[in-house]
C-alpha cells in the first residue's frame, strides 16, 4: 500500500495543469479508480483483519484527497497569475468612480408641490391607474354620449377598463370614502399620479404624463380661494416672485364655472416667442369650481358644501421652472439630460 501511495502522490504532482488533474482525479477517484478498487477490496478480508486494514485505507484515502486539493489550488492560483501577468493591470490604480443616482426632475417637482400643499393642510391621496369607465368619466358628469369624451384619446382594455386619462377618478374615491367613513369639512387632498392618453407625441404633448390634481371642499368655498391656492403654489414652486397668472373661461364638464390658467411665459417675460405662440402667456392648469353633480356622485350634498379642483401637468410646471422646451426629454431616458439636474442622492 505504500507503493501505491507514493506512485498516487507522484501522479497528483505531475499534474501541472486543470486537464492533467481532472485525468488523475478521474484515475484515481471514478467509478473504477484505483482509489475507490482500495476502498472496495476491504469487503474481501477476514472479518477479524476489516478494522485494521479500513482504517489504514481510510487514512490512505484522506490524504490522497488533501494533496489532489492543495495541487487543484496551486494550479488554480498559477493559472490567475499567468492572466494577471499578460494584462495591462497597475493594482495601485484607483478604482472607477461611482456615479451618483439623481431624482428625476418631475419627481423632484413632485416632491416640492407635496411638501408645499401639505403645508397648506392638504392630504395626499392616490388611485389606480386602471381605471373604470364610471369613475373616469361618469361620476365627473362626462355620461357616454357627452362631446367632451372626444377630447381625451383614451386607452382602452378589453374587458371594458382603460388607463386613466386624468387623476380626476381620485376626487370621487376619495369624496366617497370620506362620506363612508364620515364627512367632516374641510376636505383638501391632492392627488399626483401618471395619466395616459392616446396622443401624437411632439414638443408639447405626451402620451404618458404626470398630473397633480387638487380638491378643496367646505362650506363658502369661492373662486377667490382658487386664486389664491394658484398663487402661492405657483410662486413658489416657480421661484418666481415676478409671476402673474390670469384666468379664462374653459368648458371642463366637473367644474362650473371653469378656467384655465395661464401665467406669463418665461421665455419671453410675456413679450411673445414660439414657446407661448406669440401670446406672453402659457397655459398651465384647467380649474374650477366643482361641479354639482360631481358633489353628488361623491355623496356630498351640493345644497351644503361648494369646492373648487385643479389639476396642473407636472411637465409643464418642470419646463416652465427649467426653461425646458420640449416635453419628450422626460421620457427619452437620456443620461446628459438628466444628469443637469442639481438635487442629487447621495
Amino acid at each position: 500500500m505504500e507503493d501505491r501511495r507514493r506512485l498516487w502522490l507522484a501522479a497528483i504532482a505531475a499534474a501541472t495543469d486543470e486537464v492533467a488533474l481532472r485525468e488523475v482525479d478521474s484515475r484515481l477517484f471514478g467509478k473504477k479508480g484505483e482509489v475507490q478498487d482500495l476502498v472496495r477490496s476491504v469487503s474481501a478480508l477476514q472479518k477479524e483483519d476489516r478494522p485494521t486494514a479500513g482504517k489504514a485505507i481510510n487514512l490512505l484515502k484522506q490524504e490522497i484527497e488533501q494533496a489532489l486539493a492543495a495541487q487543484q489550488e496551486r494550479v488554480s492560483q498559477a493559472a490567475l497569475s499567468k492572466a494577471v501577468a499578460n494584462v495591462d493591470f497597475d493594482p495601485s490604480e484607483s478604482s472607477p468612480r461611482r456615479l451618483a443616482g439623481a431624482l428625476h426632475p418631475i419627481t423632484i417637482v413632485q416632491n416640492e408641490l407635496v411638501d408645499l400643499f401639505t403645508s397648506m393642510g392638504f392630504s395626499w391621496q392616490d388611485g389606480p391607474e386602471v381605471e373604470s369607465e364610471h369613475f373616469n368619466f361618469d361620476a365627473l358628469n362626462i355620461p357616454r354620449d357627452h362631446p367632451a369624451r372626444e377630447s381625451q384619446d383614451t386607452f382602452w382594455l378589453n374587458d371594458g377598463n382603460l388607463l386613466r386619462t386624468h387623476t380626476s377618478p381620485v376626487q370621487i374615491r376619495t369624496m366617497l370614502r370620506y362620506c363612508k367613513n364620515g364627512f367632516e369639512p374641510p376636505l383638501k387632498v391632492i392627488v399626483p399620479g401618471r395619466c395616459f392618453r392616446a396622443e401624437t407625441v411632439d414638443r408639447s404633448h405626451e402620451h404618458t404624463f404626470y398630473q397633480m390634481e387638487g380638491l378643496v371642499v367646505d362650506r363658502f368655498v369661492s373662486t377667490a380661494n382658487l386664486i389664491h391656492t394658484m398663487k402661492t403654489c405657483l410662486r413658489v414652486v416657480l421661484g418666481r416672485d415676478d409671476l402673474k397668472v390670469r384666468l379664462r373661461p374653459g368648458f371642463f364638464p366637473f367644474v362650473e364655472p371653469g378656467f384655465e390658467l395661464d401665467v406669463n411665459c418665461p421665455f419671453c417675460n410675456g413679450k411673445g416667442c414660439s414657446v407661448c405662440k406669440q401670446s406672453g402667456w402659457i397655459e398651465i392648469l384647467p380649474c374650477g369650481m366643482v361641479h354639482p353633480n360631481v358633489l353628488r356622485a361623491g355623496g356630498i350634498d351640493p345644497e351644503v358644501y361648494t369646492g373648487f379642483a385643479f389639476g396642473m401637468g407636472l411637465q409643464r410646471v418642470v419646463m416652465l421652472r427649467y426653461g425646458i422646451d420640449d416635453i419628450r426629454l422626460f421620457m427619452g431616458g437620456d443620461q446628459r439630460f438628466l444628469q443637469q439636474f442639481p438635487e442629487v442622492l447621495r
